[in-house]
């Protein structure tokens, strides 16, 4: 069949079964040949090339304009496969496996020199995820390789959780793109690293850190907050941790927080905003919707429902870019579990982060 093209990239949008198989036969074979081809991932798009190919991984690189740093996940079908770029898979990591493997977690693994170097950044070891998205692991099975995929979008631009993200960043650059529907998790994965004892959080996700832990029975190292200066000559363990991501177009303004002094802190700096005549964007809980009126508003669900908060995070960052607004302004929550990740992909994005400096005041902090 025909498939609709975006300047010149392929979108490969099946309706029914027999599309479907017409649709993985496609981007399999244009894997195999060494093209970038985006999917569909429980998480965001993923931007996928075969990641034992350094030629296909370098596209990558250079479609997203990603620092060449920058290590990428490798997505494979199962941990059989893991057995064959990882040179040591410990207990642990089976046991994690067991638990949320096909699923949004990613495990750094020493890796075997069949993996080039492009792939993971010059690091001696690797990363790796099952997706739980049933068209990311059909495309897996198909193109008969694991995929080095990074999420699908201009490196540092909010993370494309709809195929319609993806060729707004990407189309003309890219090969084709598989529509898999929106994405139901919408952040990315959580990233555990096993390369020592006890094992640490990188980049937190759906997956907690409370979550491995009781999988583990044992605490692990939070490491995400970290990260490296992008001035370092060193590469990070994983993505997410030295470079500026998730950003929108408009300057964000993260104000943390909660209850009343919260609340004060938003309204104030929405007030000052609007009489500047800027067109101003809001990122609000349902709790805090009705208190604040801007041009655009979006809100993300309940303060007490961090997983739609997560889901509509991106999405609602990249309507803001799509209705031209001048300034955002976002409501922080609560850095618990799941909450966690939601306030690391909002600290990213942050050009400005003002939180309580524990004396009844706020401290205004460069993001």
């Amino acid at each position: 069949m025909q498939w609709p093209q975006v300047k010149g990239t392929l979108l490969l949008s099946p309706h029914n079964d027999q599309q479907e198989e017409k649709a993985l036969v496609h981007a399999a074979r244009l894997l195999r040949e060494g093209n970038l081809v985006a999917f569909p991932t429980e998480t965001v798009y993923g931007l996928g090339a075969s990641a034992l190919n350094p030629v296909a991984v370098a596209g990558i690189f250079k479609a997203k304009g990603r620092p060449a740093d920058n290590p990428l996940i490798v997505h494979i079908a199962g941990i059989e496969q893991a057995y064959a770029l990882a040179r040591e898979i410990p207990p642990e990591a089976s046991l994690l496996a067991r638990y949320f493997w096909p699923g949004p977690l990613t495990m750094v693994l020493p890796k075997r020199q069949i993996v080039p170097d492009i792939t993971t950044a010059g690091l001696s070891s690797v990363a790796l995820r099952v997706p739980s998205h049933p068209l990311a692991l059909k495309l897996i099975r198909a193109a008969d390789m694991p995929i080095a995929a990074p999420s699908a979008n201009i490196s540092g631009s909010p993370s494309p959780t709809t195929a319609a993200h993806v060729l707004a960043d990407l189309a003309g650059r890219i090969a084709a793109v598989l529509d898999g529907g929106p994405c139901s998790v919408g952040l990315e994965s959580t990233v555990i690293s096993l390369l020592s004892s006890p094992p640490a959080l990188l980049r937190p996700g759906w997956v907690t850190q409370e979550m491995v832990e009781r999988v583990l029975k044992r605490h692990i190292l939070d490491l995400s907050n970290l990260g490296s200066s992008e001035g370092s000559q060193e590469p990070p363990p994983s993505p997410g941790m030295k470079y500026r991501h998730y950003a929108p177009k408009a300057p964000l303004f993260l104000v943390e927080g909660e209850g009343e002094p919260q609340r004060r802190q938003l309204l104030a700096l929405t007030e000052g905003l609007a009489m500047q005549g800027r067109k101003l964007g809001l990122l609000l809980s349902e709790e805090s919707k009705n208190y604040f009126s801007a041009p655009v508003k979006e809100i993300l669900g309940s303060r007490n429902d961090p997983a739609t908060v997560a889901r509509r995070l991106f999405y609602a960052l990249r309507r803001m870019d799509y209705q031209k607004v001048e300034v955002i302004v976002a409501e922080g929550f609560e850095e618990k579990e799941l909450g966690k990740a939601v306030m690391n992909r909002l600290r990213k994005a942050a050009a400005t982060i003002i939180r309580p400096d524990g004396k009844g005041g706020f401290s205004w902090i460069r993001g």
